[in-house]
């Protein structure tokens, strides 16, 4: 069968499963899902093996840092995949909810349904346990969804999907609720975005090429953010210990994630006290620092260019600039910012209340690290992606963002006069 035809198998299969996972009941889907856990729990050393397997092939093909970081499964990451899993298990079904329902003049009830988008197509990069989330979610909500994972990862996710599979079948759901992509074969990808009989959204995660190649060629509607160009602006008003810990955590806790911080902005009355304790943090910890003309004559640090303003590095690297004040950090986050998450360290009230009202990013923070720009973390249990667009949702992605509403009336014989 030819990828084409193989693709268009998965995706009548799939539409067909999305219309009985609409209809089931809470119940049958959380025991669907702890029937998953249970196969992942019991298959946890085969799950790992085949990791390792990938990583070992991710080494040998010359896989850069940041992407074998996300490859890498270690079993406290399997256990927190594990613990996302139980995490939706609990949450609330949105499905069926009824809101905003109120009795219109000529008598009858008006309000809004959640409903399921239907079958939703994911193409991710590296992260294994993007399989395990993303399944966990599409079949919470009610969606059958298409997995269409990275060749560096294909063992992993194989071995996820089988455990999903058996998990499934023991609950007595169709297994085409959830597929795989079996093969490495580009041109899937190529074939998934162009399916819109079969599939209703596609959510991209990876890096900024593959999100803009399917921004670009995909015919049904895409759930996306191209990068996370994530700032932390140190306040005049900040309270350093809290500022230098932020800083660090927000830069060096993990490198190859979109919520690491890429550009810092300090407030230049406080710059002296807090610039050369992070020199030093960063450079032990081996980042390299990039800054604008005043930083290069504090610190040891490179010049940085305009393009530094814009990047998401990755990696170790740091671009560093001193700011006049609240309004300069706002106009500089607004312009160079991807929009995803970005933090102010203040104690000062009224500026932390005009720095949430004015940066328009889809997370904006407080005294936190951008680290916390998370599923996860938000208490979604585990997240289909972080989406920078304003439509159809916005920042974390969880169960609500994969649903829609629908207009219902309830009436008893009412007819329009």
């Amino acid at each position: 069968m030819n990828v084409q035809d193989y693709m268009q198998s998965l995706g009548r299969e799939a539409r067909a499963a999305s219309r009985y996972i609409a209809r089931a009941t809470t119940n049958e889907k959380n025991a669907a899902l702890q029937a998953i856990y249970h196969a992942l729990t019991h298959n946890k050393e085969q799950v790992l093996a085949a990791n390792a397997q990938d990583m070992a092939n991710g080494l040998a093909s010359g896989l850069d840092a940041a992407l074998l970081d996300r490859l890498e499964l270690t079993p406290s990451r399997f256990d927190a995949m594990l613990e996302g899993l139980q995490q939706v298990i609990a949450l609330t079904d949105p499905i069926g909810v009824i809101t905003d329902l109120a009795y219109r003049p000529s008598g009858i009830q008006v309000g809004k349904m959640r409903v399921p988008l239907g079958v939703i197509g994911i193409i991710y990069e590296s992260r294994p346990n993007v399989t395990l989330e993303a399944a966990a979610l599409c079949l919470k909500s009610g969606n059958a969804t298409i997995l269409r994972g990275g060749s560096e990862a294909i063992h992993s996710n194989r071995a996820i999907a089988a455990c999903i599979k058996d998990g499934l079948t023991a609950a007595n759901l169709p297994s085409a609720v959830v597929q795989v992509v079996s093969t490495t074969d580009r041109a899937a990808v190529g074939e998934l975005i162009t399916m819109p009989d079969y599939v209703d959204v596609i959510v991209p995660r990876g890096g900024k090429g593959l999100i803009e190649r399917i921004s670009k060629d995909a015919r049904v509607p895409v759930i996306k953010h191209l990068d996370g160009n994530c700032h932390v602006f140190i306040d005049r008003d900040a309270d350093i210990t809290k500022a230098i810990n932020i800083a660090v955590n927000a830069k060096t806790h993990r490198y190859g994630v979109c919520n690491a911080m890429e550009s810092l902005l300090i407030d230049a009355p406080i710059v002296a006290n807090v610039l050369p304790q992070l020199a030093e943090l960063y450079l032990a910890k081996g980042v390299e620092l990039r800054g604008c003309e005043q930083t290069c004559a504090l610190i040891n640090a490179s010049p940085a260019n305009e393009q530094d303003w814009y990047e998401e590095y990755l990696a170790p690297v740091l671009a560093i600039k001193i700011v006049s004040g609240l309004d300069e950090a706002i106009e500089h986050i607004n312009q160079y910012s991807s929009h995803h998450t970005e933090a102010i360290v203040t104690e000062n009230y009224t500026k932390a209340r005009r720095f949430l009202a004015e940066v328009d990013s889809s997370s904006v923070m407080v005294n936190a690290s951008t680290r916390f720009a998370d599923g996860f973390e938000y208490g979604l249990g585990a997240e289909i992606g972080i989406s920078t667009d304003k439509i159809h949702a916005r920042g974390p992605v969880g169960l609500e963002g994969l649903t829609s509403q629908k207009w219902v009336v309830l009436g008893d014989g009412h007819i329009r006069g």
